[in-house]
């Protein structure tokens, strides 16, 4: 397997600049659509430092992510955000630092979808629990629940962010790489140019990838709502799982499930035409 080439510092520093200039914005203009718990933001802004540790490499994701995570909270609220220092920066920069470096191996496509469920999934467990522990309990003292609560909090946030987050990495993030290699193919690395979308778009991936989150997203709306699941989580962690939160959690559930699996039937359903559609030019021939 041939390395990449390696690019020039000066394009690494401005991409790494650009990436967290735009994530800043990006970010802060959902800054203010929060989780059902009234901590941890709606992001689908995620999409600019995936495009960036897709093309420029680990460091630049990882610390543009991480830098742009910062002003943004820290924008918000007027100062500098320790709690965003506490666990957004580092969870910002571990998730898409390691996103980066497992596409910088070998990029593939359906290597692209593996590292986005993998790396979301590590990244927003390190803010989660970094900021339910460490900022909000320790830091602040302002969370008085037991540790099992805390944890399924943590758990919560984790689950929150990944569900609202990866169906955008995983539509979005194609179609900007795919831009910038039209418009820009001299800063695309030639293994990227070379699994172009058109040459190699696993779609059934792509679509099983969106379809198994929500299927999985509405079976636990449904234990939620008509099982002893929600009547234990409501009673048993009534600081965590409050009335109002109860309600929140299942439309999230509900909503986010129906669109997960929404586009991810789409996506197979384009996938099963263009397969259909090729197999008579394949007999002809």
């Amino acid at each position: 397997m041939e390395k990449r080439a390696k690019q020039p510092r000066s394009l690494l520093v401005i991409s790494t600049a650009l990436c967290a200039a735009l994530y800043a914005i990006g970010a802060y203009a959902t800054a203010y659509i929060q989780s059902p718990w009234g901590m941890g933001q709606f992001r689908p802004a995620v999409v600019i430092p995936a495009f960036f540790a897709t093309i420029f490499g680990p460091w630049t994701g990882g610390v543009g992510a991480a830098i742009g995570t910062l002003i943004c909270d820290s924008a918000k609220r007027g100062a500098l955000h320790v709690g965003s220092l506490i666990a957004a920066v580092p969870g910002n920069f571990a998730g898409f630092f390691l996103f980066g470096y497992i596409l910088k191996k070998k990029f593939t496509w359906t290597r692209f979808i593996l590292a986005a469920n993998a790396t979301l999934t590590i990244g927003n467990l390190i803010v989660a629990f970094l900021y339910v522990f460490i900022y909000q309990a320790l830091y602040l003292e302002a969370l008085k629940m037991s540790v099992e609560g805390l944890i399924l909090l943590s758990l919560g946030l984790t689950i929150f962010w990944f569900i609202t987050m990866l169906p955008f990495v995983l539509l979005v993030t194609p179609t900007l790489i795919r831009a910038t290699l039209m418009a820009f193919p001299n800063i695309v690395d030639e293994e990227i140019r070379l699994h172009s979308l058109k040459n190699e778009m696993p779609k059934k991936a792509f679509g099983l990838a969106l379809t198994i989150p929500g299927l999985i997203m509405l079976l636990t709306g449904l234990a939620v709502t008509f099982s002893p699941f929600g009547n234990y989580l409501a009673i048993n962690f009534a600081k965590t799982f409050t009335p109002s939160v109860m309600e929140l959690l299942q439309l999230l559930f509900y909503g986010s499930g129906a669109v997960l699996s929404i586009l991810g039937l789409a996506v197979l359903g384009a996938f099963s035409f263009t397969t259909r559609s090729k197999t008579p030019n394949s007999a002809k021939n």
